[in-house]
């Protein structure tokens, strides 16, 4: 006989990585992993954006590009998941909206790096996606993690959703793995062997 139900079931707990992944890279897979395990996060969606709000027209490249090139780089990990949220949906890609469609379903944590973070304060409504979701803020290069004075000025009330998860500092970039194409320079150990594959096949970066 199967035992009644006592309440819902709790929803599964997920981390979020967003961003442009133009190109993804290292960094990004190994902070995703870093964070699953620290945090004991079922899987990690790696959510590329498609309009992103804070980039002038035409400075990214095509979103079937960086798509593809995120399958590719995440192919061999079933703990890492692709997802089109933001690129199915018309308009800005604004992340709380995202978060909010997310949390629905799932237990989220939003991975953001200490640089990113910093910036949260202008984003589009960052109070709502603290409402929605917590945050996970990992180190980036140059960048020492804010004061806990910062965070109670600038998010009152919301320092519990907030966990620093310590991961590797590789100073790996997508600025910089873009200009190192531009520059006919190698990008071998930088980004997995299947975008580098990818880049070459299609020409990516090299005019820029």
């Amino acid at each position: 006989m199967t035992p009644p139900a006592t309440g819902a079931a709790a929803k599964a707990r997920i981390g979020v990585m967003g961003g442009t992944f133009d190109p993804i890279h290292v960094g990004h897979l190994a902070i995703a992993d870093d964070v699953r395990e620290a945090l004991g996060l079922e899987r990690i969606l790696f959510v590329p954006a498609g309009t992103p709000p804070h980039k002038p027209a035409g400075a990214v490249t095509p979103v079937e590009h960086r798509v593809a090139m995120v399958e590719a780089a995440i192919a061999d990990n079933a703990a890492f998941e692709l997802s089109r949220i933001e690129v199915d949906r018309p308009g800005p890609s604004f992340t709380v909206d995202t978060v909010e469609a997310l949390a629905q379903t799932f237990d989220v944590t939003v991975i953001l790096s200490v640089e990113t973070f910093l910036e949260l304060p202008s984003w589009h409504e960052p109070d709502r996606l603290f409402a929605a979701a917590s945050v996970a803020v990992v180190p980036r290069e140059g960048y020492a993690s804010p004061d806990p004075a910062w965070l109670s000025n600038a998010f009152p009330g919301r320092e519990a959703r907030v966990r620093y998860v310590e991961a590797p500092h590789l100073g790996v970039s997508s600025t910089g793995i873009r200009a190192r194409i531009a520059a006919g320079r190698t990008i071998r150990y930088l980004v997995p062997v299947a975008v580098a594959s990818y880049v070459a096949a299609h020409g990516l970066y090299r005019s820029r």
